[in-house]
């Protein structure tokens, strides 16, 4: 059963980045291939691409291709910096969120496992940058989500600390687990409902389809 998160208002709002506010999927999925390809490794199906690479880099390689996993970094980085701007799309209602998240006057900041110089030119890219207090990517802090840090790094630059008052908003178990380690309240916001064959001891506090029923439930409706 999911719970429902307290009814006061949250102290701050930290969002996952891919699936949650943007759809790059396409660059990171070619890029993805090209780098397998390269270490001599069969393709994978996107989906494959989007279930894979919700962890960092520096945490999935090793167990990808072992020794060589700094190489393949290396090498992906290259591939998907060529073209990440080019294949980034917002999501239905991402702007309109910000917007009213602004306007509530919410300290907002991005807690991603995409590495965090691509996270901010794409942000700039949108014309998000000044919407987030924070804008936290893979190798920002001494370890990437799920581990807290990320979170903790993020909400420091608006003098707040991690707590049930603190949303913790994305699209899969990464960003549940990131929510439960940090002691946030964990909304996953996608239009499958959360089974517990795949989220197990890690269901939401709360679920919504998709941003603009995150926009209702902040507006309090």
């Amino acid at each position: 059963m999911v719970r429902a998160p307290s009814p006061q208002p949250p102290q701050a709002v930290l969002l996952d980045w891919d699936g949650t506010l943007v759809d790059n999927w396409g660059s990171i999925h070619a890029a993805m291939n090209a780098t397998l390809a390269a270490m001599g490794l069969p393709p994978w199906s996107l989906e494959k691409t989007r279930e894979q690479a919700k962890e960092s880099l520096r945490e999935s390689f090793p167990r990808l291709v072992g020794g060589r996993w700094e190489e393949a970094k290396d090498f992906f980085y290259r591939r998907f910096g060529a073209g990440h701007l080019s294949g980034l799309r917002a999501l239905p209602h991402a702007g309109e969120l910000l917007r009213a998240l602004a306007e509530q006057d919410l300290f907002v900041g991005v807690v991603s496992n995409k590495t965090g110089s691509f996270l901010r030119r794409e942000a700039e890219q949108l014309g998000w940058e000044g919407y987030f207090g924070a804008i936290v990517g893979a190798a920002d802090a001494d370890r990437d989500k799920p581990d807290p840090a990320p979170v903790r790094l993020a909400l420091a630059a608006g003098g707040l600390a991690p707590g049930p008052g603190v949303w913790f908003v994305g699209d899969g178990v990464v960003d549940v687990d990131c929510a439960r380690r940090s002691g946030c309240c964990a909304v996953l916001v996608r239009e499958r409902p959360p089974e517990i064959e795949e989220f197990g001891a890690l269901m939401p506090d709360r679920h919504v389809r998709s941003l603009i029923e995150l926009l209702g439930l902040l507006r309090g409706r």
